[in-house]
């Protein structure tokens, strides 16, 4: 897997840098609980973009 990532990846300089992401899990179909109290605005951004995704999905688009 990725052994390393760029020093400037989201401005985090080197403590990225020689990282091994290989041992991590892998999430697929997990159900994520959604707290509309502890949403901020990129949260519920995320939220519609996904809505809209789901509705090109299923008509087709």
């Amino acid at each position: 897997m990725t052994e390393h990532l760029d020093k400037n990846v989201n401005g985090l300089g080197n403590s990225l840098e020689k990282v091994n992401f290989g041992d991590l899990p892998i999430g697929q179909n997990e159900d994520v609980e959604f707290s509309q109290e502890l949403a901020d605005e990129a949260d519920i951004k995320a939220q519609k973009r996904a809505a809209e995704a789901d509705r090109r999905m299923k008509n087709g688009e």
